[in-house]
């Protein structure tokens, strides 16, 4: 379950270090808080982290991807589009005869 939360991601660590920082500068800096109590808020920010970075990725998962999109080449079946598909109106065709050269 740890390789599907992805607990030893940086950006995991990162946000449970941002989540227990109060305790961490209680504990380290001002002396308000033990030092043990400070470590155990952060191993305990850990899988808080984990569970919401991984909330974050499947609800991000598929953002931008629609099923009814799909390359151009083969929205048009791999060939060209017409002139008439991109401005709307029939263009005059040439005839073979009215070719001079």
């Amino acid at each position: 379950m740890a390789e599907m939360l992805g607990m030893a991601r940086f950006s995991t660590l990162f946000l449970a270090l941002l989540i227990a920082s109060p305790a961490l500068y209680a504990g380290f800096v001002t002396h308000d808080l033990d030092t043990q109590t400070a470590l155990l808020r952060l191993l305990i920010a850990v899988p808080v982290a984990a569970i919401m970075l991984a909330v974050f990725r499947v609800v991000t998962r598929d953002y931008g991807k629609t099923a009814e999109e799909k390359p151009p080449a083969e929205a048009t079946g791999g060939e060209p589009l017409k002139a008439e598909a991109v401005a709307g109106e029939p263009f005059p065709q040439r005839r073979a005869e009215d070719n001079n050269g």
